[in-house]
């Protein structure tokens, strides 16, 4: 979703606002305040990094977005006419960006005074969104309850992306809070307050070692 998005304001710009439902790929809102700010797929955070206003469709009310499930019907029509079926994903990709140029750039709409939706875009000024600070401002701070799984290892989602925190085996299915300043993770005992780890979170690895450090290393004799 974030690598979409952000193809899609490479070529049209950053909008002022994004309207979508309320799945999980869009917003963990209604999810009991778990995974922090979109950690599924960073999709908020992206949004909080443009400045762009996030706007999700009321629960339980589809016709809030009902202009692009109407879209969608138009494309499964025009998808199930073709006398070619698409037989692998490339050509159904092919499909899919001749329907968008033929809806787009040729076919004429009539809720827009017969001119086509490329034609109206390109007319009107574009805003932009009003720098403002963004909730991105300050860092992602969140609260995680989990427990140790029997490897000494707990998870943890940063930016969609899962990540693996060795803790240690003496620690295994020990309940612990992860308290998560962007990068920079603690873990404590839930029940004594005892700081397992500390750690900055280095998002390029999916394991997180346990760094020993000189602890490791047996003493030298002269």
């Amino acid at each position: 979703m974030v690598t979409v998005f952000r193809d899609t304001i490479a070529a049209h710009g950053i909008p002022v606002s994004v309207l979508s439902d309320n799945g999980m790929v869009f917003t963990t809102r209604f999810a009991g305040g778990r995974n922090g700010r979109n950690a599924r797929n960073g999709f908020e955070t992206e949004l909080a990094c443009h400045g762009v206003k996030q706007k999700n469709s009321s629960p339980n009310h589809p016709q809030t977005c009902g202009k692009i499930e109407r879209f969608h019907q138009t494309l499964k029509r025009w998808l199930t006419a073709q006398p070619d079926q698409p037989a692998t994903i490339t050509q159904l990709q092919a499909l899919l960006d001749q329907f968008a140029v033929q809806y787009n750039t040729c076919r004429p709409h009539r809720s827009l005074n017969r001119r086509t939706p490329t034609a109206v875009y390109l007319a009107r000024p574009k805003a932009t969104p009003t720098p403002t600070r963004s909730s991105l401002a300050q860092p992602d701070t969140r609260i995680r309850r989990d427990r140790i799984d029997d490897s000494g290892v707990v998870t943890l989602r940063y930016h969609g992306r899962l990540h693996h925190i060795g803790v240690g085996r003496t620690h295994a299915r020990t309940h612990v809070l992860l308290l998560i300043v962007d990068r920079n993770i603690r873990v404590i005992n839930a029940t004594t307050g005892e700081l397992l780890r500390e750690l900055v979170l280095d998002p390029t690895r999916d394991y997180q070692p346990l760094d020993r450090g000189p602890t490791n290393q047996k003493p030298q004799t002269q």
